[in-house]
């Protein structure tokens, strides 16, 4: 069971510290709101990942600066009467574009997968779970088509591999013709709205 923890760090304010189970190693999270999590397993002391934290902190105050640039670039929030037509419209279009788009890159690669949803996810742009569901964010449909393709066949490669392995990375290399990191350097640029 996760264990979590609210610490102040000088530099970086409240930091969420959980020792998790399924964490491999230590990790930082940096939201876009700002906020930060540190993650780490339990045979890491909360020592040593708070030293970690405080090696990184250089790397979390401009990953924070970033985030703060990306959401002051973006438009003001719509009224939400809006925000819901629009989320409606973009879910039309998903259920309409994403299940023959998923079959078809299935079919292309050999890769099989249990079911797909269409979420109003605004985390991820897509998730497998370990049964091979696959959910795709609703908001996949303000992507260029190139790279709604390219998160399908990231998603669809976790039916083979359920992590992010070298060798599940090599497997979407080599199902995108050598352009793994090119597709997810693009796919940074864009946020879910």
């Amino acid at each position: 069971m996760s264990a979590e923890k609210r610490v102040t760090r000088p530099a970086l304010g409240e930091v969420v510290c959980v020792r998790s189970p399924r964490a491999r190693r230590i990790s930082i999270s940096v939201r876009a709101s700002g906020a930060v999590r540190l993650s780490y397993p339990p045979g890491i002391s909360e020592r040593r990942a708070l030293a970690f934290l405080d090696e990184k902190t250089p790397w979390v105050v401009r990953t924070r600066e970033r985030l703060a640039a990306r959401r002051a670039a973006l438009p003001a929030p719509l009224p939400p009467e809006e925000e819901l037509r629009q989320r409606e419209e973009l879910r039309r279009a998903a259920k309409e574009d994403l299940p023959a788009r998923i079959a078809r890159i299935a079919a292309a690669t050999g890769l099989r997968y249990e079911r797909m949803t269409v979420r109003a996810a605004r985390t991820k742009w897509g998730s497998c779970s370990g049964r091979n569901t696959i959910s795709l964010s609703l908001y996949l449909m303000t992507l260029p088509e190139h790279l709604r393709d390219y998160v399908i066949l990231h998603e669809l490669c976790h039916t083979v591999h359920h992590d992010h392995s070298p060798r599940f990375h090599a497997l979407v290399d080599r199902l995108t013709g050598g352009r793994e990191r090119e597709l997810a350097a693009e796919l940074r640029r864009y946020s879910i709205c």
